[in-house]
């Protein structure tokens, strides 16, 4: 008798736990051949409520951490990442992606995710400043997170795409909620799976798959969500995101590139996009 594959579900992940989406619905991945590669969960808006509470109970905690050791952990994810690379490769064939390009696109997933570690105890000497004032004072300005980012991944490039705009929001001491690629949900949860057995606090990543048609008006609505990033040329979900996000004067990042393979797609102002700059007075002798 020949046997029945037992299919993975990918369930999603949130304050470091693994939960079934609270809706209970889950769709049927399929590859381009129209075979049965996985069951993907449907998240609602109350998963994502939930993910809002647990990246903000995270997010104070996980930006007071040190500068250094915000960088070790990012280089952490990239090592574990690395001695997972087989079965990430693996995933992104069996939706499309040819040897070389899986091959390629998991590796410079781990590169980028050195680039920013790297980055992690740099970034406040290039954004901040020592201001001149005409009083008996030093005036300075430096870069503090935001808050919650609630993050709409690109379809494209399904790892490298998430890792790229996950990977500078979390270095500036953020915390996030990320709509994974609709199209090939399953290296993110992999991703998560990655997450969870490295040094990251549990709710500063959690990650959320699903319908953008259904989701993004939460993304961008919830009163407790400092910014959003979109990633996509959608002009309709663009035009919604922007109109609610207005409500509670959320910063609005719209990202329409598709190539991010290329060097562009990785800069220290990536990650200065998602920072406040906090201005302090101290006072000299008179």
């Amino acid at each position: 008798m020949s046997r029945i594959d037992v299919l993975k579900t990918y369930k999603i992940f949130i304050g470091g736990k693994f939960p079934r989406t609270e809706s209970g619905r889950f769709s049927r991945l399929k590859n381009k051949n129209g075979d049965l590669v996985a069951n993907i969960c449907l998240s609602s808006r109350k998963d994502f409520r939930n993910a809002v509470v647990s990246a903000r109970n995270t997010q104070k905690g996980w930006e007071n951490i040190t500068a250094l050791n915000k960088g070790q952990i990012l280089y952490r994810i990239a090592e574990m990442l690395e001695g997972r690379k087989l079965q990430f490769i693996k995933e992104l064939m069996m939706t499309g992606s040819s040897k070389y390009q899986a091959r390629s696109e998991v590796e410079q997933s781990i590169d980028r995710l050195i680039y920013y570690a790297g980055w992690s105890d740099k970034f406040h000497q290039i954004f901040s400043s020592v201001n001149p004032v005409a009083s008996n004072h030093f005036n300075f300005s430096i870069p503090q997170a935001m808050g919650v980012v609630s993050v709409i991944a690109p379809n494209e490039f399904s790892l490298l795409g998430l890792v790229s705009v996950v990977a500078p929001v979390i270095v500036g001491g953020n915390s996030c909620i990320v709509l994974s690629s609709e199209e090939n949900p399953m290296v993110s949860i992999s991703f998560a799976e990655v997450l969870n057995t490295s040094d990251v606090p549990h709710g500063v990543v959690n990650i959320l798959t699903g319908k953008r048609k259904e989701l993004i008006s939460h993304f961008a609505s919830h009163k407790d969500v400092n910014s959003i990033i979109y990633c996509g040329d959608n002009n309709e979900e663009i035009k919604e995101i922007e109109k609610v996000s207005v409500e509670n004067l959320k910063r609005v990042e719209i990202y329409k590139r598709k190539n991010w393979d290329n060097k562009t797609s990785q800069s220290p102002y990536f990650i200065e996009q998602f920072q406040e700059i906090k201005t302090t007075w101290h006072p000299t002798e008179a």
